[in-house]
């Protein structure tokens, strides 16, 4: 597949206290061979990002297994919404958050109609340091899922729970 030949378009020039956002996204093949022929690999990229995105159908659609599949980005979108809004959030707070790590889950319901993803579940561990008031944590957790832009914009609900870890965590 080949690399998006130009940068996305520009987004219209934005109001104030509005940010643009642009993709461009680039697929070749045909369909001439009908609904199992074609190749469902395609490439994006979002200006001003350099990196070009591999992208596919997920497997069960014939796609590419290698490449992120749109669904895939939908549920890793979520994910880093809550990380950035809750980093911010602690960081306001005064928190000093030393690790976060997100185990994103979601399905795609067949049944509905259309089909669609169901419920984005965030399963998050968070490290803070020694001292930080656990309760403190988890309410900035949930400031953060208020303010997230991507979940706000979501149909499906996007549910975040919470593990907390005071100190340091050693190895052994």
């Amino acid at each position: 597949m080949s690399q998006p030949t130009s940068q996305p378009p520009s987004a219209p020039s934005p109001a104030p206290h509005t940010h643009p956002y642009a993709a461009r996204l680039h697929w070749t093949g045909s369909t001439g061979g009908g609904i199992r022929s074609y190749s469902r690999d395609h490439v994006a990229t979002a200006a001003p990002a350099t990196p070009v995105v591999q992208l596919s159908a997920d497997s069960a659609f014939r796609g590419d297994p290698d490449r992120l599949n749109p669904e895939q980005l939908v549920v890793m979108a979520a994910s880093s919404c809550q990380l950035l809004s809750f980093l911010g959030a602690a960081a306001r707070a005064g928190v000093d958050v030393l690790a976060y790590d997100d185990d994103a889950t979601s399905h795609l319901d067949l049944t509905a109609t259309p089909a669609r993803l169901g419920t984005i579940r965030l399963a998050v561990t968070v490290r803070v340091a020694a001292g930080t008031d656990e309760a403190l944590v988890h309410e900035l957790a949930e400031q953060a899922h208020r303010a997230c832009y991507v979940a706000s914009t979501l149909a499906v609900p996007v549910e975040v729970s919470t593990t907390v870890t005071v100190g340091t965590v050693t190895a052994g």
